[in-house]
């Protein structure tokens, strides 16, 4: 697991949420030009990240929203997460094979604070049947992921996929050369527990 997407209706009133949940005030990360979004971020320990986003207000008519499901939002959840790997194409190539949809790769960058310019490219797979497959994302060379840039303080203890196809969402996953923990739900949940200066806090 790379990064949890982390949704909320507003991103300096998610980033204070986070923060009194946690005690770790998350940084600003950037914008995602033309995909209607802004983002901030904080460090789960080791390569892993949380990332809070946010519609940007700022980006008026964006070509293509990251994330639908951002409309009409009202409550933060936890709507996303990413897997990160070696190369995307062995991940279309796996899909393909599982008769799975697959989008991409698709190019990303932005600036980080420091100067350094951070670059990834991102594979979105799909199944009428099964939702909440996460998303693959290969990071570029030449610049810290964003974990190691990001405020300290926090650790991923768990991660759960609940479920109310599970089987089929482990054969998925397996098919896609990813481990998780999948549980039977009455539909598709993310549930993370993080280890915090506060205790140990769930994200849903």
């Amino acid at each position: 697991m790379d990064h949890l997407v982390f949704a909320v209706p507003d991103l300096v009133q998610g980033i204070e949420l986070v923060e009194q949940l946690t005690g770790v005030r998350a940084q600003l990360g950037g914008q995602h030009p033309g995909r209607g979004t802004h983002n901030a971020l904080l460090s789960l320990g080791g390569r892993q990240y949380l990332e809070i986003i946010a519609i940007d207000p700022r980006q008026v008519e964006p070509q293509e929203l990251l994330f639908p499901e951002l409309k009409g939002l009202r409550t933060p959840r936890l709507i996303a997460w990413a897997v990160a790997v070696a190369s995307l194409a062995d991940t279309a190539r796996r899909a393909e094979a599982a008769n799975i949809a697959s989008v991409g790769p698709l190019a990303g960058a932005r600036v980080q604070a420091g100067g350094a310019m951070l670059t990834w490219k991102t594979l979105r797979v799909s199944s009428s049947a099964i939702a909440g497959l996460p998303f693959f994302i290969e990071w570029g060379d030449g610049a810290a992921h964003p974990s190691q840039t990001s405020p300290l303080g926090c650790e991923l203890v768990s991660l759960v996929i609940e479920h109310d196809t599970g089987e089929d969402m482990r054969r998925a996953l397996i098919s896609l050369g990813v481990e998780a923990v999948v549980r039977p739900g009455p539909r598709f949940a993310l549930k993370a527990r993080l280890k915090t200066p506060k205790g140990n806090v769930d994200l849903t």
